[in-house]
């Protein structure tokens, strides 16, 4: 009898340890940012320190090699749906960065387009076709290689270009290792995937005024109107 109760106990306890986990989980998924790297999967080590940085603040962060992004692009989808469409975000830097807006338009085609994308000198991907979503694209025009991105038929997100000629010490080759746009990416990603708190009830303001009752009821008295007796 006393092992029948216990047994009882024990899957009341694992039944209310799960109901408590479920909704923690829940509030954890933040959704999931694949970085890409450009050529030979060497010349972009400043992906996998951003991505470090993502990680240490509690935002999910893979890097990923920029010859995957279609196979990335089917995994993305399915998680994102696994998870109640958590976001997914993009950077890619170089050939890595033409590869985050073509897994864009293969997103978007999925059903599940990117809520951000963030590109380091793209090099030969310039226009944006049928996809959406927020574009951020860091380049150079004197540099060589970067290129500006630019709306293409079907385009249905928004897109900011930031020329960093002006920005001394960068270059093609360092441009994704700046700590300085380092910061500025992680802001941006953390808008998206930061847990949104929950809208405050409005406050009663004391001074609105409240209608007079019409009739009395037992128990209670109508205003007296101005000027009437007591």
């Amino acid at each position: 009898m006393k092992s029948g109760l216990r047994f009882v106990q024990a899957l009341l306890a694992a039944f209310v340890v799960f109901c408590l986990v479920q909704p923690a989980a829940a509030q954890q998924n933040r959704g999931h940012v694949y970085l890409l790297r450009g050529l030979a999967n060497v010349f972009s080590l400043g992906m996998d320190d951003l991505a470090a940085k993502m990680n240490a603040r509690g935002i999910p962060a893979t890097v990923h090699e920029y010859g995957q992004w279609a196979s990335l692009a089917n995994a993305a989808a399915a998680e994102s749906r696994a998870n109640g469409n958590a976001p997914i975000i993009i950077v890619g830097h170089s050939l890595g960065a033409d590869a985050a807006v073509e897994m864009a338009e293969r997103l978007t085609a999925l059903g599940a387009p990117p809520k951000l994308v963030v590109t380091f000198d793209p090099v030969g991907v310039t226009q944006v076709g049928p996809s959406s979503g927020y574009f951020v694209n860091y380049y150079q025009s004197n540099n060589g290689y970067g290129k500006r991105l630019t709306a293409g038929a079907g385009f249905r997100g928004n897109i900011v270009n930031r020329n960093l000629n002006a920005l001394g010490g960068v270059d093609h080759f360092n441009i994704e290792k700046s700590p300085r746009l380092h910061e500025e990416v992680i802001t941006q990603v953390r808008s998206i995937t930061a847990p949104k708190p929950k809208p405050r009830p409005k406050p009663v303001d004391p001074a609105a005024p409240t209608a007079a009752p019409t009739a009395t009821t037992p128990g209670t008295q109508a205003a007296a109107k101005p000027g009437a007796p007591g």
